[in-house]
């Protein structure tokens, strides 16, 4: 399985990207696209919400599941990814990529660092 290690994961699956400005990128990791199967929705109705850190800020519907999708730091949603809707497969063909969920602010970029790099993340999954 693929986890970069420009990364930084959760206990939830989630991975966590931050970029300039204190925004970062969330998405679910390679290993829960495979244990979901299928990504058939995504829904996110948080948009412009401040959220604490493990708050279910969406879901994900797969053919045979729905699984809550949990804020790795505390912050803001910016977005949501919006070929998503048209596209949620993107999820299950480029977990880290094209299939990104949201963009966020991020409270205290500090707390990113504090999550599993992807060597520690690669180990609760193995």
């Amino acid at each position: 399985m693929n986890f970069p290690d420009k990364l930084r994961y959760t206990k939830d699956h989630e991975w966590i990207r931050l970029e300039k400005d204190n925004v970062a990128v969330i998405g679910i990791t390679d290993f829960a696209q495979k244990e979901l199967g299928d990504i058939v929705y995504v829904e996110v109705e948080t948009v412009g919400k401040a959220l604490a850190a493990e708050t279910v800020f969406g879901t994900v519907e797969a053919v045979k599941t729905v699984s809550d999708l949990y804020l790795p730091v505390a912050g803001t949603i910016l977005e949501v990814n919006p070929e998503l809707g048209a596209a949620p497969d993107l999820v299950n063909s480029d977990p880290y990529g094209k299939g990104w969920m949201i963009k966020m602010t991020v409270d205290n970029p500090a707390d990113v660092d504090k999550l599993m790099d992807a060597t520690a993340y690669g180990n609760i999954v193995h």
